[in-house]
Formats: C-alpha cells, structure tokens, sequence
C-alpha cells in the first residue's frame, strides 16, 4: 500500500447512517455476521481470491490501484489481523459495522449480497477509523 492513508471517515458516519433495507433487522445482523465468518476465515487459511471477491468493487479497485497489484497479490501483504470473535454488529439499511475483537469490518449490501468496504480498521479517539483496506 502506499504511503498515504485515507480514512473512512464522514463516509463511515454517512454510511452507518444510511436508510431502508430488505429483511429484519435479525436477518440483516445475521446475514452480515455470515459475510464477515466467511471473510475471516479465508483470511485464517490464505485463501486470498476469496477474500477479493468478498470485498466490494470500489475497495477492490483501491488496493489494486494503490499497491499497483493485482487483488490476490497485494491483499496478502496489508497485515490484517487475526480479528477473533465478533462483539458486536450493527447494521444501518443497506451497510454495516462489525466489531470483532482485534480489528473492525464495513460491509455494504451489494445485489449479489454483503461486501467488505474497509478491514483491518482500528479506532481512533475523537477521528475517524484508521482501515488497512478501504475503497475510494
């Protein structure tokens, strides 16, 4: 990844705030709870193609773009943590927070179902998150 960092930020607030969605609220927790497993475990054991196709087209393109890589090469070489077990999932219409406990996940609702928008996300007192992985 390049030096520059961008951080979530208004969008994470805009996002999370974010209206209207398919499904009660306990389908969409559970839905994006199942995106996130799949995603952490295909991290667990380097399955890097799976982890590119979990994350949503604007991020995938970024880290392409600022690691100047293909998805499958540069995913590997962005330090995300083992995150453990999920604290919390909060789910605004059609994006989401998951809070695990050694790194945050966005998620957006994508028509062919939930995708990661930013990982390897640490919060910062009174500033927006700080993502490893983010989209434009």
């Amino acid at each position: 990844m390049s030096g520059r960092r961008r951080t979530p930020g208004i969008v994470a607030v805009v996002v999370l705030v974010t209206a209207g969605a398919c499904g009660t609220p306990s389908e969409r927790r559970d839905s994006v709870t199942a995106q996130v497993t799949r995603f952490e475990r295909a991290l667990d054991t380097g399955q890097r193609e799976r982890l590119c196709t979990a994350l949503a087209p604007s991020t995938r393109e970024e880290l392409e773009q600022s690691a100047k890589r293909s998805c499958a090469q540069a995913i590997g070489e962005q330090g995300l943590p083992a995150a453990g077990a999920v604290r919390r999932v909060d789910v605004y219409g059609d994006q989401a927070r998951v809070v695990l406990e050694h790194d945050t996940l966005f998620l957006a609702r994508f028509p062919a179902g939930w995708k990661v928008t930013a990982a390897g996300c640490r919060p910062r007192p009174q500033r927006p998150y700080q993502c490893e992985i983010e989209g434009g």
